[in-house]
Formats: structure tokens, C-alpha cells, sequence
């Protein structure tokens, strides 16, 4: 006889019955069902203390003292090396936001570009970013290409003139 639906039945051992709490003295789970007498334990809802709750005692994170100043303005810039706008655009090509995005040298979501001079570069390209370093432009303007510097955001701007 074949396995049909109503021959089913897991292995042996692979199921468990649940452990009946409180259900009388002679259960030895009765009465205080397994958790002991009073304290923070024994309580219903979860037992667990808060992350940090050190028992009442002031705990570490305000013992220690607070240093420095986080600014949640702060947008980083996306750095690209050259050598990687060589591999992707072609001689007299204009690399701006817009063409390393479609491209991929940068994410969709990058906001500013700062480019840097890691590489050499032999096509002479005309680079459109927010930041250079020194070396960058040197290299641009010595393989015949331009480096241009285009205003920050929106966003970006009203922050820095604040």
C-alpha cells in the first residue's frame, strides 16, 4: 500500500507537545508555572530590560561624556578617479552628473561628484563635477580636457550660505 493523504503522520520524535503552565500543584507546572517566586522575571509581558538598562544604575552611555558635533546637513561627496572616466568616455566626450549616472561610474542617487586624480588620462575630456582636487586638474588640463566646477544643489547650497 502506497503513502495516501490520510496515512501521513511526521517521525517519530519530530513533534513535541507544549508544556501546559498552570495547571495545578500536581503538574509540578502549577502555580508560579515554571518562573519561580516574584522579581522582574516572574512578571508577565516581556522580561527583557530596555538596551543599555543597567538595573537602575546610571547607565554607560550617560556616564560617558558627550564630545564633538554631528552636523545632519552633511552630504558627502561621491569620489571618481580618473582612470575610471577614461575607461568609460571617449576623446573630447563631456562627462558630467547626468552621463557618469547612465554610464554607472556613480550611483542614480549621487548628488555631488568630487573627482580625483588617481590614474592617468591620455583623452582630452571636458569634466563637469562639483569638486576637483589639484591633481585632477592638472592631469585634465595637461591631456588637452577641461575641469569645470558646477554649483552644488539646491539643498546643498542653502546650507552652506546659512
Amino acid at each position: 500500500m502506497g503513502t495516501t493523504l490520510h496515512t501521513l503522520a511526521p517521525n517519530r520524535g519530530a513533534t513535541k507537545k507544549k508544556k501546559r503552565l498552570g495547571r495545578g500543584v500536581g503538574s509540578r507546572t502549577g502555580k508560579t508555572a515554571g518562573k519561580g517566586t516574584k522579581g522582574q522575571k516572574a512578571r508577565t509581558g516581556h522580561h527583557g530590560a530596555r538596551i543599555g538598562f543597567e538595573g537602575g544604575q546610571m547607565p554607560m552611555q550617560r556616564r560617558l561624556p558627550k564630545r564633538g558635533f554631528h552636523n545632519p546637513f552633511r552630504e558627502e561627496a561621491y569620489p571618481v578617479n580618473l582612470h575610471v572616466l577614461e575607461k568609460f568616455f571617449e576623446q573630447g566626450g563631456v562627462v558630467d552628473l547626468a552621463a557618469m549616472q547612465n554610464v554607472g561610474v556613480i550611483p542614480k542617487r549621487t548628488r555631488i561628484v568630487k573627482i580625483l586624480g588617481s590614474g592617468d588620462v591620455k583623452a582630452a575630456l571636458q569634466v563637469k563635477a562639483h569638486r576637483f582636487s589639484k591633481t585632477a586638474v592638472a592631469k585634465l588640463e595637461a591631456a588637452g580636457g577641461s575641469a569645470e566646477v558646477v554649483a552644488l544643489p539646491k539643498a546643498q547650497a542653502k546650507a552652506k550660505s546659512a
